[in-house]
């Protein structure tokens, strides 16, 4: 009855409970200003000017655009990384979960980087970055076959042989550490960038809406993949749907002025 698989949940939900404690318990918050009533009256007043004002700002609409449909691609492809490779390779739990912390990893050393990176070249270029290095990422995955790497022969995967032992395994992994490595500074530079487009006096609707774009759509990544590939009968032209999230975003980005983008305080 799928034990392991449905254990997941409950397990996730301590982990979680456990490791937010320290915020509500540590964190300090504002006093309350207004009564309840009073400020979701004014906030929903706000949020409606933010909307209205919203066209006129072309470049704050089409970073939040951009920002919807690059988080889509980048949430499909979490969610299908090691499905793909489970098809393709024949992996099981351990390695696809090995994989699940691999792209954890990087995309913590890539956080790190692109910060940096993100001081001396600006968010836009690091957003730009990451979302070529994805398109690339994705592309090569494309090009993988459990007996293939570019069209080239090599030795497939042995059933229950050793871990990551053949060569279209370890290229997917290396891709793996590549997508872990763009995708932590690609979200992590899209919030500063948030942060330099946005009206000081409004930081906070901005914020609500960009959490908003991020999230309100991203059922339809994972859903189209999917109905692609029960149509083809293919695993790479479900994938293959990523390249257009991808490059869409990156041409929207593209849009955003330059001069939008204010330098923060020193």
């Amino acid at each position: 009855t799928f034990q392991g698989d449905r254990l997941t949940g409950p397990l996730t939900a301590v982990w979680f409970m456990i490791f937010v404690l320290p915020m509500f318990l540590f964190t300090p918050d504002h006093a309350a200003k207004t009564p309840a009533r009073g400020a979701v009256r004014e906030g929903l007043r706000e949020l409606r000017e933010t909307l209205v004002r919203l066209p006129k700002t072309p470049s704050m609409l089409a970073f939040l655009i951009a920002n919807m449909i690059y988080m889509d691609g980048l949430v499909s492809l979490f969610a299908f990384g090691g499905i793909y490779a489970a098809g393709t390779f024949g992996w099981n739990t351990i390695q696809i979960g090995t994989f699940g912390i691999l792209l954890a990893i990087s995309g913590t050393i890539g956080a790190w980087l692109g910060g940096r990176l993100d001081d001396r070249l600006g968010p836009k270029a690091v957003v730009a970055g990451s979302l070529v290095i994805l398109l690339g990422a994705v592309a090569a995955i494309l090009l993988i076959d459990r007996d293939a790497i570019f069209f080239i022969p090599v030795t497939p995967p042995v059933p229950n042989g050793p871990l990551f032992a053949a060569p279209a395994e370890k290229a997917y992994l290396a891709l793996g550490f590549l997508i872990g490595l763009a995708a932590g500074p690609m979200q992590a530079a899209s919030r500063t960038m948030l942060i330099r487009l946005a009206p000081k006096e409004r930081i906070t609707q901005c914020f609500g809406l960009f959490a908003l774009t991020g999230k309100v759509t991203s059922f339809f990544g994972p859903l189209l993949i999917g109905i692609v590939t029960d149509v083809a009968g293919s695993q790479k032209a479900g994938m293959a749907i990523l390249v257009l999230f991808f490059a869409g975003g990156l041409v929207l980005l593209m849009r955003v002025r330059a001069q939008s983008v204010r330098a923060l305080p020193a």
